[in-house]
């Protein structure tokens, strides 16, 4: 199972304050422990939303929103990518990271769908599809 594991925005992460070496050593450790373990498949902090867009669909027009965006306690910081065997191993794993923010954070931990949990609607072709797509992921961009 894999789950995408969410540092939600503080005030701080969205004013653009970097963290303090203390932290980053703290993080390091533990994404080098995720990586023993076989955990961790992609790990990376975002900007903050200032310099982000978002892109509102409605029907066929396309709206272009610059940031920033509010409602900080909405927005994402950072992720991790992990695959572990259930929702209860990635919960005891976030209990182990080191707090992300000074003060109160938070961290979600959402399930990824797979191409099977997608059920009959998921053809066949569109399987055979997805799968060829992930094969060329693996290999690279090219970028």
């Amino acid at each position: 199972m894999r789950f995408l594991v969410m540092v939600k925005a503080s005030k701080d992460s969205e004013a653009g304050v970097m963290p303090k070496q203390k932290l980053l050593a703290e993080m390091g450790k533990f994404n080098e422990e995720l990586v023993r373990a076989g955990v961790l498949l992609a790990a990376e902090g975002l900007q903050p939303t200032s310099k982000g867009k978002r892109v509102r669909f409605s029907g066929e027009k396309r709206t272009v929103i610059d940031g920033p965006f509010t409602e900080t306690k909405e927005l994402i910081a950072g992720f991790w990518l992990w695959q572990v065997r259930s929702m209860e191993e990635a919960v005891q794993w976030v209990k182990r990271c080191p707090n992300p923010h000074e003060g109160e954070s938070e961290i979600e931990i959402r399930q990824v769908f797979e191409l099977e949990d997608f059920g009959v609607e998921l053809t066949p072709d569109l399987k055979e599809r997805g799968e060829r797509m992930r094969e060329q992921m693996k290999k690279g961009s090219g970028k």
